[in-house]
């Protein structure tokens, strides 16, 4: 096959593949993240139970089980995914009640049926019910309840001086821990009690160090007096722990249909043997419904029917109830004295405490008809309680550990900036192009809209959930798409200034230009995949999207552009170099003593070195709450507050500590402030959002007019991170670092030597702590953005470096005789302005992203920004000259000086 009908057929399948690129796009659907629709991202860690370890078959158990539950709340396009080694991320776009989504997906759902007087516990440590009131009203017949509750110091206490006890073959179970059962004796939970005050300060918790971890103290400020989680001034701290086979429970708040809880009780907590009869997988087909049975009060309930297993022990144990309840009556003892009670409990929460009534059932309950649990539910959390139980029960106990709540209004703005930001960069790098290459620019801005089609496509076909750091991924590579292009195209030039005709130097330059091609986009692949298996998930979508982009770029670069030149090569287009931009220069290029030099570019990368660490060492780096963990909150206002206004709200919520900051941020609008503060709850962050809603709303018709209220705020967002969290962000920032600089060495030392690979590896840490030096100096806020922004300079900053590697390589049997200098400085002229152009291209849509992106974008293109820069500037002035000295050290070119 000649090779003009070769490239005629790859023509003809980039324009097949163009056609269904077309039809993708317009008949599939765009998947928007929830930073671009506005939405809930919640990352749970998941925690070992004594049932199930984790591992990867419970993780992705969880997973299905959680997706189960999105489906049902009818959330669009959820995202739930693995994130690390035991974390997991949800995205729910469109969802915005963070509440209702934390409570249906990360709730455990693990229920019991327990036989109530004979596992409740009481001051003797073993099963002795006493009269009092217990939460709840009946299911299957009779009222009320017995066995007086505790407050939840007084509950904890009693369970944590009972011993460790194990479940033997008969399901009962027994004290002790013998050396061959002491990994069953690992799981207990910590609570930490204050014994002066008598309060529950935090647990359950997993080990003794987390109930001490990150404790607010009253007495320094820290907290207001009387919070949830505050250490007061007089406390007198102690950990205590609940052994295995004792758990205590809490009866179940009753609340209205807003949420509010309507029967609070301090001595609602009460401690019991776990040994329950029946569990969550003993029962079917739960629905949500009504009692409407005879004598039913018409409350939404959860009915449900039982499997084979179930329905035999239902009817044994209620049996054993009711005859309990026909021996304990006596003379003396009334009815109600002696009835006796079976539990319903759910993750923790005693839903219901009904009696079985001996004279109606006299025999036990049958349950061939089902059941149902009933106890103050609305019809929503019945609805949620039925939904969890269909899902079935989570394997593993999940720890929240951030959360985040964007506005529609805020993703809408976003999505609006990336596209603005995206449209601009490709425009400005078309224009760059096609004046500095002529027809070959005009080929490149053609291979950059198949590339647009192409990966536009794919991002629908996969489908890519397209996120904020996934346009920045997607912006970022159109310069990779126009960097391969341009290797290629200046190679061409060269090729044709040294006396080939236009066809011959189209295909030498393409032939010579291929490795370097391939070597820059493996190693940004790389890193791309290193990124995008260890960095958090905000991060993922900008990994994915890079690593795609890559494997796009290099097939339009290498086939669809070199066949469209190659069919265009003999036409009357091409046929003068001067169309090419190949005309023979007036000078003889780059003359300069580059590796000469090299102590004055040593002594400038020092200074600067040295200014970036004097500014770490002194003003330090502004981690974001990625890493050190907090919660953020922007929102804007419908009336012109003053700074010290909503810091005044803010400190009489709670919060004196807080950090309120007035932005200039287009997303929120109108007058926006950015409040950051230690970690709320969902519950905590709304209570604040409802006061600054109330100190700043609008009533034009008085307190509770015809017009209504207007909250103050508008475009209200939040993000929370645990510490947790932001140590798990660190760490995998550290570990990608390293893993990059590890993986980046060993190709360079594969594809050239391993000499290559020291001078590679100086010139990148080069340009990382150049990047984190002038963080430090300006003092911008370091995120997990940013370390996507370092790990793309790693990738970039070797995009360049090896292009002089390439030609140094190229060069060395060329030029048997010359010094490694010599050689050096004329792969530096001859490559230098490709390099340069490179960057440039690269730098035009950094730019764009810096002027026209969102906030976010902003902060990753600033690091992008001063990383390529430092990229172009180390890996001609000092990987050149380090490879340089080291290699003239040799005895064979030493000889050659």
């Amino acid at each position: 096959m000649t090779d003009r009908r070769r490239n005629i057929m790859i023509l003809l399948v980039v324009f097949g593949l163009i056609a269904a690129s077309v039809a993708a796009i317009a008949t599939k659907p765009t998947r928007l993240g929830l930073d671009l629709k506005g939405g809930v991202e919640l990352v749970y860690q998941a925690k070992p139970t004594a049932q199930s370890k984790v591992n990867t078959e419970s993780l992705e158990r969880a997973i299905n089980i959680m997706r189960s539950r999105v489906d049902k709340i009818g959330v669009s396009e959820p995202e739930i995914q693995r994130s690390g080694k035991d974390e997991i991320d949800v995205s729910l776009p469109g969802e915005h009640n963070i509440r209702h989504a934390e409570e249906t997906v990360g709730t455990t759902a693990q229920l019991n049926f327990y036989d109530w007087e004979t596992n409740v516990i009481g001051p003797s440590g073993k099963p002795e019910a006493s009269n009092g009131a217990v939460t709840g009203d009946s299911t299957n017949g009779g009222a009320g309840g017995s066995t007086a509750g505790l407050t939840e110091y007084q509950a904890v206490l009693r369970a944590s001086k009972r011993a460790p006890m194990l479940r033997g073959s008969d399901t009962t179970w027994t004290p002790g821990c013998t050396p061959e059962q002491k990994n069953d004796c690992i799981y207990g939970t910590w609570y930490l009690l204050d014994t002066a005050n008598e309060k529950v300060i935090r647990g359950p918790e997993e080990t003794e160090a987390a109930v001490y971890q990150d404790l607010q103290y009253e007495a320094k400020g820290e907290c207001k007096a009387g919070a949830s989680g505050c250490v007061p001034k007089n406390a007198k701290l102690k950990a205590v722990r609940v052994n295995p086979g004792t758990v205590v429970v809490q009866a179940h708040p009753v609340e209205n249909e807003s949420g509010k809880i309507v029967n609070p009780s301090p001595n609602s907590y009460y401690v019991l043997n776990d040994n329950p009869a029946l569990k969550g997988s003993d029962i079917t087909n739960p629905q949500q419904g009504f009692d409407e049975g005879a004598g039913g009060s018409g409350q939404p309930n959860v009915t449900f029917g039982f499997t084979g297993k179930g329905k035999g022990i239902f009817e044994k144990i209620t049996r054993e109830i009711a005859h309990r309840g026909q021996e304990a009556q006596l003379p003396g003892v009334t009815k109600n004295e002696a009835l006796q009670h079976f539990a319903v409990e759910l993750d923790g929460q005693l839903i219901t405490v009904p009696s079985i009534d001996y004279t109606q059932y006299p025999e036990g309950i049958d349950a061939s008809t089902g059941s149902q649990i009933s106890g103050g539910f609305t019809i929503s959390s019945a609805q949620n309680l039925a939904n969890e139980l269909q899902s079935g029960a989570l394997p593993l106990r999940l720890k929240l550990i951030s959360r985040s709540q964007v506005s529609a209004t805020l993703g809408k703005t976003a999505l609006e900036q990336g596209l603005v930001a995206g449209l601009i960069g490709f425009a400005v790098v078309c224009i760059f192009l096609l004046v500095f290459y002529r027809v070959l620019g005009l080929i490149a801005v053609g291979g950059l809209f198949i590339y647009g089609a192409y990966f536009f496509a794919l991002i629908k076909l996969i489908p890519i959930t397209l996120t904020l750091p996934g346009i920045a991924g997607l912006i970022l590579t159109i310069g990779v798409c126009a960097d391969a292009n341009i290797v290629i195209f200046e190679r061409v030039k060269e090729e044709i200034r040294n006396g080939r005709s236009v066809v011959s130097g189209i295909a030498t330059g393409y032939k010579r230009g291929f490795a370097a091609i391939v070597d820059a986009n493996v190693v940004t692949f790389m890193t791309a995949f290193i990124l995008f298996a260890l960095a958090t998930a905000e991060v993922k979508g900008f990994a994915f999207t890079l690593g795609v982009g890559t494997l796009v770029s290099l097939f339009t670069a290498v086939l669809a552009t070199q066949a469209a030149l190659g069919a265009m090569g003999r036409s009357r287009f091409v046929t003068h170099p001067a169309a090419l931009g190949a005309q023979p220069r007036r000078g003889q290029g780059w003359k300069f003593d580059f590796m000469g030099h090299s102590k004055w570019f040593f002594a400038l990368s020092g200074t600067i070195l040295l200014i970036g660490a004097l500014a770490i060492g002194g003003k330090g780096l502004n981690f974001g709450i990625d890493f050190k963990s907090g919660t953020r909150i922007q929102t804007a206002f419908v009336h012109k507050v003053s700074e010290s206004e909503v810091a005044k709200v803010v400190a009489e919520d709670g919060y004196p500590d807080a950090e309120v900051q007035k932005i200039t941020n287009p997303n929120v609008g109108g007058s926006g402030y950015q409040i950051s503060l230690k970690t709320l709850g969902p519950e905590k962050v709304r209570e604040l959002q409802e006061s600054l809603e109330k100190r700043f709303g609008d009533d034009e018709n008085g307190a509770f007019g015809t017009k209504g209220f207007v909250p103050g705020t508008k475009n209200f967002s939040s993000t929370s991170i645990g510490p947790t969290f932001g140590k798990t962000v660190a760490n995998s920032a550290v570990i990608a670092i390293i893993a990059s600089l590890l993986v980046i060495s060993v190709y360079i030392a594969w594809r050239f030597e391993w000499k290559y690979a020291v001078p590679v590896l100086i010139a990148l840490m080069h340009d990382l702590l150049i990047t984190t030096g002038v963080y430090a100096l300006t003092g911008r806020e370091v995120s997990a953005a940013t370390v996507a922004a370092l790990l793309t300079i790693l990738g970039y900053s070797m995009y360049d470096t090896i292009i002089v590697f390439d030609r140094v390589r190229e060069n060395v049997p060329r030029m048997p005789r010359a010094a490694f200098s010599q050689i050096v400085n004329r792969s530096m002229s001859e490559v230098l302005t490709r390099s340069l152009a490179t960057s440039f291209c690269t730098l035009l849509p950094v730019l764009s992203l810096l002027i026209f992106g969102g906030e976010t974008l902003q902060d990753f293109a600033f690091a992008l920004l001063v990383g390529i820069a430092s990229g172009a500037y180390s890996s001609i002035f000092i990987a050149s000259p380090v490879l340089t000295h080291w290699k003239e050290r040799e005895s064979s070119y030493r000889n050659r000086r």
